[in-house]
């Protein structure tokens, strides 16, 4: 029945998107009717286990697909893949080879949910698909995770030839967020995204009379001490977070329950612990409501922005906060990195072989290289700042007194993510986050700029999730 109803959201998310193409915003999200179009793709056979375990093998490459077909959503993967990848060479800016093998890539921004609308439609279209146009090898986000990896489109690792001793190393959650409901693995990354407190370091030597990470702590070390501390921000002129939705990753990642129990939308007590500190904060001036990603919200990543704090993982320090714009804060390496008052992560990148392709030595061979190559890991480490998904790697390298972030100022953080990689519990995620994530933030800021009561935000809330998942009650 779990697979039924994950192939009817993947469908529902097809027919979302081909009605956006119509214009109307009501109808995108007015998902299907029924399981009636959910027919599946039939799996080509995979390729045995002594081909998958030697993908450098001349003849079984030679027996696969000349062209190698990529979806993802933003350039993040394509340069992981351009830089790290051995023998890669990059042709334009959607197009590059390895060996004989054309690499082709779809690049669809996640906005409004484009890059499911158009995976989904393709991944759809698999069965019938010819050869050059078979989508090989996509990427899913842990919001997401569950739609695609309890589904017929994605492939066991194991059916490539990757074995449980070569992915021994990596970080367990990393694995739990894409194993399907009969324990198969559908999915593996090069990345974990444990979650830390990114403070400014000028803010922190004018109210708190330090920027030392351990100092710092003791100020932000649980939930009450943070809200004293964000009074004294607030006196000093400066707003604790940039917005309530910063803290929301924190509070979602920390709950006891899931956000649909036997088929009935829950909202976890910590969940709702959010909404009433955001709204303290909201009243009190201390955080705003912007937008994550919007240009207010991003006004905190320069001094005159007077923001304290932003959460986030790795990824976020240096790829998101403008470090390479001058006069921010992270060009100036003005902040610092420290636990915060809860452990939590946020986000990160899987990559998935879609069933069917015909190039399953090749993708075997960039799961291998990209995720489970020790090598490459410190790599990426040293050249891209990412917190990998190898705890070798990732121990060696918090260990290494030569590496350090410019960003956060010289400070070495990986120690910190190591802890709290270690940590993560994923075992109140499901097929629903996404949404029901989107909508209460969505619905909350209703509340906190006062135009409606809790109550009211909360009805607000279930109605959208429902439109969404009509299969859900409340």
């Amino acid at each position: 029945m779990k697979k039924k109803v994950i192939s009817a959201l993947l469908v529902t998310t097809m027919v979302a998107g081909m009605l956006v193409g119509c214009g109307s915003k009501e109808a995108a999200e007015a998902p299907a009717a029924d399981d009636a179009a959910t027919e599946e793709p039939a799996a080509e056979e995979p390729a045995d286990d002594a081909e998958a375990e030697e993908p450098a093998d001349d003849t079984a490459a030679a027996d696969e697909g000349k062209v190698l077909n990529i979806q993802c959503w933003n350039e993040e993967f394509k340069s992981r893949l351009t830089a790290h990848y051995p023998g890669y060479e990059e042709v334009d800016g959607t197009t590059g080879k390895v060996g004989d093998v054309t690499v082709k890539w779809t690049i669809t921004p996640s906005d409004d949910n484009a890059y499911q609308n158009n995976l989904d439609e393709m991944l759809l279209k698999q069965a019938d698909a010819a050869a050059d146009d078979k989508v090989d090898l996509f990427l899913i986000e842990a919001d997401y995770a569950l739609k695609y990896v309890n589904s017929e489109y994605t492939m066991p690792v194991a059916d490539l030839g990757i074995t449980d001793d070569e992915l021994k190393d990596q970080y367990q959650y990393t694995k739990d967020v894409v194993t399907d409901g009969d324990g198969k693995l559908k999915g593996v990354s090069w990345q974990g995204c444990p979650g830390v407190l990114i403070y400014n370091r000028e803010a922190a030597k004018e109210v708190l009379g330090t920027d030392d990470p351990a100092t710092v702590q003791e100020s932000v070390k649980d939930w009450d001490t943070f809200l004293a501390t964000a009074k004294t921000m607030k006196d000093a002129g400066y707003q604790m977070t940039s917005s309530a939705n910063d803290a929301y990753r924190v509070f979602s990642n920390n709950v006891t329950s899931k956000w649909v129990e036997d088929g009935k939308i829950n909202i976890d007590a910590n969940i709702k612990n959010w909404a009433d500190m955001s709204k303290e904060m909201v009243d009190a001036g201390e955080t705003g409501t912007h937008d994550l990603w919007s240009d207010d919200w991003s006004k905190g990543f320069y001094p005159e922005g007077k923001v304290f704090c932003y959460f986030g993982p790795a990824w976020l320090i240096d790829f998101c906060m403008a470090a390479d714009t001058e006069g921010s804060i992270a060009n100036q390496g003005g902040w610092g990195a420290t636990e915060g008052p809860q452990g939590f992560f946020w986000g990160g990148t899987w990559i998935c072989a879609a069933t069917g392709t015909d190039n399953p030595t090749l993708v075997a061979d960039i799961m291998r290289q990209l995720t489970c190559n020790t090598d490459i890991m410190i790599d990426i480490v040293k050249d891209d700042n990412d917190f990998v998904n190898n705890q070798p790697a990732m121990t060696q390298m918090a260990a290494d007194t030569s590496y350090s972030s410019a960003v956060l100022g010289g400070q070495n953080p990986l120690a910190m993510f190591c802890a709290g990689a270690g940590n993560i519990d994923l075992s109140n995620t499901s097929p629903y986050d996404q949404g029901c994530n989107e909508e209460f933030q969505n619905a909350m800021k209703n509340y906190f700029e006062g135009n409606m009561n809790y109550d009211e935000a909360v009805d607000m809330f279930y109605k959208a999730v429902v439109e969404k998942y009509p299969e859900l009650t409340y």
